[in-house]
């Protein structure tokens, strides 16, 4: 049996890329529906500048979207989705960025490694990962903030703030949302540190991650102090220790 993967897209202020990124991401899942079934679910928080609008025009087959009356924040729009996917029977759930940093092309290279029991984790700091156009402060939070949390939680995994990954249905079925506390771009780490205490593999792939062309990045200092206070929180709380 076929199984079935959701790519869960959240959306704010996108309507310069969403458009390339759909048409990417459409023939990339095209190419690959002999092996893979891929649906498409956009979580907008009420853009205002039309991204959601941008992404109906489209009229793309088996596309779905879900709009928040609010700024709600990138965990908030992923537990949406996953919630949404798993009332469908949905197998896998895909999470990609829609800025194009994240390269449709090289989803089948993540498909692969996807199984019941793996977390894919799509990793820019391992042999064959790149990051192309980032200034050099960007590498070095992205690094020392893997770092810092892979250290303060001891998870030994190289991409802990990856926005690229595959999750199965099993983990997120066991996940307790209501327990879940990050908003921000912790929740990818709170994410994965979930996983691998409940005893899942974690399969790590290379990936050439692109900064955005078009628009403005969503990364704050807020953001990246809320990781920072999350993390230590919890080693301080032993709460992910492997």
């Amino acid at each position: 049996m076929v199984k079935r993967y959701l790519v869960v897209v959240p959306t704010y202020n996108e309507a310069g890329n969403v458009v390339d990124f759909l048409t990417q991401l459409d023939s990339a899942r095209k190419a690959l529906s002999g092996k893979y079934t891929i649906d498409i679910l956009i979580v907008d928080d009420e853009s205002p500048d039309g991204t959601l609008a941008k992404a109906q025009a489209l009229g793309l087959i088996n596309s779905h979207s879900l709009s928040n009356p609010v700024k709600a924040g990138l965990g908030h729009a992923y537990i949406q989705g996953f919630i949404w996917g798993l009332s469908r029977g949905y197998d896998y759930f895909i999470e990609m960025d829609a800025d194009l940093s994240h390269d449709p092309g090289q989803l089948i290279n993540l498909l692969e490694r996807s199984g019941p029991h793996s977390i894919v984790i799509g990793t820019r700091w391992m042999p064959g990962g790149k990051v192309l156009n980032w200034p050099i402060h960007r590498r070095m939070l992205s690094r020392v903030g893997t770092w810092y949390a892979d250290r303060a939680l001891g998870l030994h995994a190289r991409d802990l703030t990856s926005g690229y990954r595959i999750l199965p249905k099993a983990l997120i079925q066991e996940l307790d949302f209501s327990a879940i506390e990050s908003k921000g771009y912790s929740f990818q780490i709170e994410i994965a540190a979930r996983a691998i205490r409940s005893g899942y593999e974690l399969a790590e792939v290379p990936i050439t991650f692109t900064e955005r062309r078009v628009g403005q990045s969503k990364m704050s200092p807020q953001i990246a102090l809320e990781a920072v206070f999350k993390v230590t929180g919890w080693a301080l709380r032993g709460h992910f220790r492997a």
